[in-house]
């Protein structure tokens, strides 16, 4: 009996199914993960592949009993949502030149490169993101491994990315990882946001943080705080500009970089250097948890520490999130734009599932030119 088979279609269907919004969890959290497969359907060729892969597997095996039916009838369906969620996830492109039209201005374009602002009409190529799924560019691009900018060991480490050029004043990006504050590391992420931008000019570091269960909240954002406070010191002899310094996460991180990005030179999060000039030119969050940790401590909310002073934000989210739910970073950005006299871009992804910059796709490189046309409009408005 093919239960295999079974049991892979059985999981894929049900991470297709809950993917739409009528069937997803009532609440947002870390820490759970509906289906194994849930991640692939941002990657919707891979999905259908493993579905023809297996199904084809079963069929050589050649016992195609009731078992097999069953799921090549799940397997059917779970095609069937993939198709509409491909479909959906078509809508990237005008969702996020939407997002910065009305976050920053329609005349925003006027303030970037050209190239760029022609980037974000139009649908990257599909051969391109099929063929380098992490990132065309790295090439071009040095890494600077494990440096040291805190005493926490092994969670005080930091990789350095930039291209080859020898240029100086370079604006510098810090990245930091998904993993529900248990698990992950400065290798985990969005390796083509951090490649691609690298290549383009920037500095971008992507930084360890310590991790549960031994470290709490806020050992992490002291971290954050940490880190920011060698770019100021460090940077410049990396060929940063450590006064146009952005914080970028995902998950977890989009937390880190929320909260760093809200409470810049706060002395409880900076023990020990206090006096540290710890402000970002602005944050940008994707598919970011906004909620609290370690048991529910208020002020480890993003939420409950929104103020008036808040930097530039992009927040990015899937409509199809069944681990933080898109509601959630509504609520977010709802209360930024309520509260921040600073602008708040929000780009709602239309099919969209957790985990979305694991990988290159057509979607993500939608994403990173959003992004860098953010920065882009930050920089040249403070400037």
């Amino acid at each position: 009996m093919p239960i295999g088979y079974l049991v892979t279609t059985v999981l894929m269907a049900t991470s297709v199914v809950s993917s739409f919004s009528r069937l997803r969890p009532r609440r947002s959290s870390p820490f759970r993960l509906r289906s194994v497969f849930g991640f692939l359907l941002n990657w919707p060729f891979i999905a259908v592949g493993l579905l023809v892969a297996s199904t084809g597997l079963a069929i050589a095996e050649g016992d195609l009993g009731p078992v097999f039916w069953i799921g090549l009838g799940l397997a059917t369906v779970a095609a069937a949502g993939l198709v509409v969620l491909g479909r959906r996830a078509q809508g990237t492109v005008p969702a996020v030149g939407r997002a910065l039209d009305e976050g920053l201005g329609a005349g925003w374009r006027e303030n970037v490169d050209a190239e760029l602002a022609d980037r974000l009409r139009r649908r990257p190529s599909l051969a391109g993101t099929m063929f380098a799924p992490i990132s065309s560019g790295r090439r071009r691009v040095e890494r600077i491994a494990n440096i040291r900018y805190g005493p926490a060991g092994r969670g005080n480490l930091l990789d350095l990315y930039r291209d080859r050029s020898g240029r100086t004043g370079r604006p510098t990006l810090i990245y930091l990882h998904p993993g529900a504050f248990r698990l992950g590391s400065k290798r985990l992420g969005a390796r083509h946001l951090i490649l691609r931008l690298a290549s383009h000019g920037w500095v971008c570091g992507s930084a360890n943080y310590r991790l549960g269960p031994s470290a709490k909240f806020p050992d992490p954002l002291i971290d954050v705080k940490r880190v920011i406070d060698w770019v100021r010191e460090h940077g410049g002899e990396y060929g940063a500009d450590p006064t146009a310094v952005f914080l970028v996460g995902s998950s977890a991180g989009g937390h880190l970089a929320s909260m760093a990005a809200l409470t810049p030179n706060d002395p409880r999060f900076q023990p020990g250097f206090e006096t540290a000039d710890t402000s970002v030119a602005g944050a940008i969050c994707l598919y970011g948890y906004y909620g609290s940790v370690d048991s529910g401590e208020q002020a480890s909310s993003p939420l409950a520490n929104v103020s008036l002073d808040a930097p530039p934000c992009f927040v990015v989210h899937g409509d199809s999130d069944t681990l933080v739910l898109v509601e959630d970073a509504r609520r977010f950005v709802d209360q930024l734009r309520v509260k921040s006299l600073n602008p708040v871009v929000y780009a709602e992804l239309p099919g969209t599932q957790h985990g979305f910059d694991l990988f290159r796709s057509r979607r993500f490189e939608t994403v990173v030119d959003g992004i860098e046309a953010f920065a882009a409009w930050t920089s040249a408005r403070n400037g």
